[in-house]
């Protein structure tokens, strides 16, 4: 099997991943608060990621350092950009999870999806250009195709709104990494935005669900599923699968994480979508891929893979749409 081949695979598995995260999510949340349930995804990804953290220091000590500004600055710079970038990630998460105890998995999928067509938006009018066709179309196709999606089977629901809150908090989330991502080393920032949103976790979890903090026996399969392998494991096997697929081709195997979603909330919990809200989804991936052709390469929304300078094809394709998990 060529590199390429291989890189295109991980990212299906990755993506299949994420996918299975708004069932397993929407399950739990009968069992924990939002807060409790995030800290121990957290918690769990954070201890996972620390030994690998440390021996790839080993190995390349110094590679993450920049030029000038010393191991201060460069330590000072990490710890302030991953305290922004993990507050806002702390922000999407929550208000998906708060979405999904009363919205179904993949209505709240589709909606998470539409902060890929929200950013190029945000950033057309924070940078004063002009809106490009494509964006003129994919926009309101996935308004269109959301509405599809929430009217099928009653009206709107407070989950939705939730799910929108989402959308946009993780846009917010992928503008704020874009002028930060080239900055530091991707494992050592990734690790840094995991421990922020661990802290702010237990910090929230303390205060809104104080006698609720040790998760049932039933919850923990569940959350180390969720900490484990669809938090920690899929953040290396995306920067693995990144550095041989092309921008482009990740953000179509990206824009599949909403289908994904339907799949496995199927097969998990039985939900089902009808034709209306397959129509609907359908228009959401569709305005999802037009919306990353507004420009060259898509916004940076991760660190660049390890090993790959920045402002190259390759490293764009690790800015390539990932999706706030559930």
């Amino acid at each position: 099997m060529t590199p390429h081949a291989r890189g295109i695979l991980l990212l299906v598995l990755v993506t299949a991943l994420w996918g299975s995260t708004f069932a397993v999510v929407k399950e739990l949340g009968e069992q924990l608060p939002p807060s409790v349930l995030i800290a121990w995804r957290f918690t769990l990804a954070t201890v996972v990621l620390l030994p690998v953290l440390a021996v790839m220091a080993r190995k390349a000590p110094t590679r993450s350092i920049p030029a000038t500004g010393g191991f201060a600055g460069w330590k000072e710079g990490l710890a302030r950009d991953g305290l922004i970038l993990g507050a806002w990630l702390i922000a999407g998460y929550g208000t998906q999870t708060v979405a999904l105890q009363t919205t179904s998995a993949n209505r709240a999928a589709f909606f998470t999806a539409l902060s890929v067509v929200l950013v190029p938006v945000w950033l057309t009018f924070a940078q004063r250009r002009r809106m490009p066709l494509s964006l003129w179309v994919a926009l309101p196709l996935a308004v269109f195709g959301l509405g599809l999606l929430s009217w099928e089977g009653g009206a709107l629901v407070v989950g939705d709104a939730w799910a929108l809150a989402c959308a946009v908090t993780y846009a917010g989330f992928i503008v704020a990494l874009e002028g930060t991502a080239t900055r530091h080393h991707p494992l050592q920032f990734t690790f840094a935005q995991v421990l922020v949103v661990t802290v702010l976790a237990w910090i929230w979890a303390g205060l809104s669900a104080p006698g609720q903090l040790w998760p049932p026996e039933s919850a923990w399969a569940p959350l180390l599923y969720l900490g484990v392998l669809a938090t920690a494991v899929t953040t290396l096997l995306q920067t693995i699968g990144q550095r041989t697929v092309s921008a482009a081709e990740a953000s179509l195997i990206y824009a599949l994480e909403p289908v994904t979603a339907t799949f496995f909330s199927f097969l998990l919990i039985q939900e089902k979508v009808g034709l209306r809200g397959a129509a609907g989804g359908l228009l959401v991936v569709v305005a999802t891929v037009l919306s990353q052709r507004t420009q060259p390469h898509p916004q940076p929304e991760l660190p660049a893979p390890q090993g790959l300078d920045p402002g190259t094809p390759e490293t764009n394709a690790a800015a390539a749409s990932q999706r706030s998990r559930a």
